[in-house]
């Protein structure tokens, strides 16, 4: 059996890539990266809602709109110009307060299609919009692990907490590991078929790489019923994304130097809803999500972890007829951790300009002030002490944007 076809029969189990990882960074260099991508594009102007322009976002936004701070289910003041939307209050809005999550208004990509398939493509690969030939088969992270298991870290392993391996982690330049972590109580191959697929290679040079994908699989299945077992006694939500995240922070600590997921279910064209309904609701996931994946990390990890939390293009700043959003421009990033930096924590950050209707892009939509590839580049010069040129290699030849985040 070729190479490829025993990949596609590990990738059978919840964990695919294992055959071939790459060994952990050295604990003492210890930097974690999370990307959390928002999956279908959410409403941005619902998460943080611009208190300083008062006036013109009720008007546009009679149904969905967050109330204004102070009143019942209002939006939580954030600083004179912007309001967090209320169901953060319990989980984003204290890592604001303590100066471990900053936000970045105007932010996204150059791309105008609005398309959310081109558009996320477009981002995982790290690619400008207009570049005439994509090449599928190398996401940015990838480059940026190849970049750093050439540099500032001897050995850099990277995984994507998803069903399969993402575009952003595909390539040559890394080797990744990706595993759904929602259903690791379900093997897909039972410990008598993981035997009789082990003395297959037994003897040939796939033997170690099959073995490794094996033992990694029971290492993390381990690991999970362990959890399993303490949330019975924790009221830890069974299900939703915080016992994911809890699980992803399980892994990141221990093992992994970057991470990505993916959380879909954000495309709210009919019945969004504003301080209740189901954006609020998905809010409210995300951010016991965020907050849980902070605490499994514990505090000496945090310190050295970033999760950046992006989607593929903002919403419609006015409201439809149907009391929802339709498919926009500029968004905002989240950025979290322990270690942000004392001027970037607590605060909303890069270019920013009043929202008007005179500053809206195509009178429609957020504008992008804070161009994706710039930003990120800019983090990840700072995060490691990447050169211009490898920042570059990362984000094919995008100039970094230092907004001192870390």
């Amino acid at each position: 059996m070729q190479r490829r076809h025993l990949l596609q029969l590990i990738a059978a189990t919840p964990f695919a890539g294992a055959a071939a990882r790459v060994a952990a960074a050295p604990a003492a260099q210890g930097t974690k990266l999370l990307v959390v991508f928002l999956r279908g594009a959410y409403d941005c102007t619902s998460l943080l809602v611009p208190t300083g322009n008062a006036d013109f976002y009720y008007a546009s936004r009679p149904n969905i709109a967050i109330s204004r701070p102070g009143t019942p289910d209002g939006a939580l003041p954030l600083d004179a110009d912007w309001g967090l939307h209320p169901a953060l209050a319990q989980s984003v809005l204290p890592l604001f307060q303590q100066k471990q999550a900053a936000f970045i208004a105007f932010a996204g990509t150059d791309d105008l299609t609005r398309s959310h398939f081109e558009t996320q493509d477009a981002i995982e690969l790290g690619v400008a919009p207009d570049t005439a030939r994509r090449d599928y088969r190398s996401g940015f992270l990838n480059r940026l692990a190849g970049v750093l298991g050439a540099g500032p870290l001897a050995d850099v392993s990277p995984i994507a907490f998803t069903d399969q391996l993402p575009i952003v982690l595909r390539g040559d330049d890394a080797k990744a590991a990706n595993m759904a972590l929602a259903g690791v109580a379900r093997a897909g191959v039972d410990a008598r078929q993981s035997q009789i697929i082990a003395s297959m290679y037994r003897n040939t040079a796939l033997a170690q790489p099959v073995a490794e994908g094996f033992q990694l699989r029971d290492e993390v299945a381990r690991a999970m019923q362990a959890e399993m077992d303490a949330a019975s006694r924790n009221a830890m939500s069974p299900k939703g994304f915080e016992q994911v995240a809890r699980r992803m922070a399980l892994l990141m600590r221990d093992r992994f130097d970057i991470g990505f997921v993916d959380v879909g279910g954000w495309d709210t064209h009919v019945g969004q809803g504003a301080a209740k309904g189901y954006l609020a609701n998905r809010f409210e996931e995300l951010g016991r999500g965020v907050a849980g994946f902070a605490q499994e990390m514990g505090d000496t990890a945090w310190r050295q972890t970033v999760v950046v939390v992006v989607s593929e293009f903002g919403r419609t700043f006015r409201e439809n007829g149907n009391r929802g959003t339709d498919h926009g421009h500029g968004t905002v990033y989240w950025v979290l951790g322990g270690g942000l930096a004392a001027q970037a924590g607590g605060r909303i950050v890069g270019e920013q300009q009043p929202l008007t209707q005179a500053t809206l892009f195509q009178n429609r939509d957020y504008p992008v002030l804070n161009e994706y590839r710039a930003v990120l580049g800019g983090l990840f010069q700072r995060m490691y002490g990447l050169s211009p040129a490898q920042v570059a290699k990362v984000f094919g030849g995008a100039a970094a944007k230092d907004l001192r985040l870390v």
